[in-house]
């Protein structure tokens, strides 16, 4: 409702979060959006087929997939992207690999104790997989809950 002049395609791998969005959106009545899409964001080649987007928005990913999938992940985007197209990456992230709150330490713990790929990324790691992947570095915003933005241009 905020940005109209966007048009939002929202996606997500889990048929019942799909079903959740598409509710949402449906009482929400919003013109520029469209049903959720089956995406899986750690599988090569989808940002290929997904190419010319002018702003990609991650959130709250990253933590739950290991380095090589948000690797995969980082560099479709940018494929997917169309020159001078955002992408924007939110969620909890180590900051030069050191935890910052005790809610972030046991959080992460926690992660790692499902599955040793999983956990908390670090910032700098991050942005030298969005440098590698050909992105631009626009800016680091420090955001609630002691989570940061994380935005890239494709040059």
């Amino acid at each position: 409702a905020r940005l109209p002049g966007l048009h939002w395609q929202p996606t997500e791998i889990d048929p019942a979060r799909r079903t959740s969005i598409d509710a949402y959106l449906a009482e929400a009545g919003l013109a520029n959006t469209a049903p959720a899409q089956d995406l899986d964001a750690t599988r090569p080649g989808w940002g290929a087929d997904h190419a010319g987007q002018a702003l990609i928005l991650l959130v709250n990913l990253l933590h739950l997939i290991s380095a090589a999938e948000a690797q995969i992940l980082i560099t479709e985007a940018a494929t997917a992207l169309s020159p001078e197209g955002l992408f924007l990456v939110y969620g909890p992230f180590m900051r030069t690999g050191e935890l910052t709150s005790e809610g972030d330490r046991t959080f992460h713990a926690s992660l790692t104790a499902q599955d040793g790929e999983i956990g908390y990324k670090d910032d700098g790691e991050i942005i030298a997989m969005m440098q590698a992947a050909g992105l631009d570095l626009v800016r680091v915003v420090e955001m609630p809950a002691n989570n940061l933005a994380l935005v890239a241009r494709r040059p």
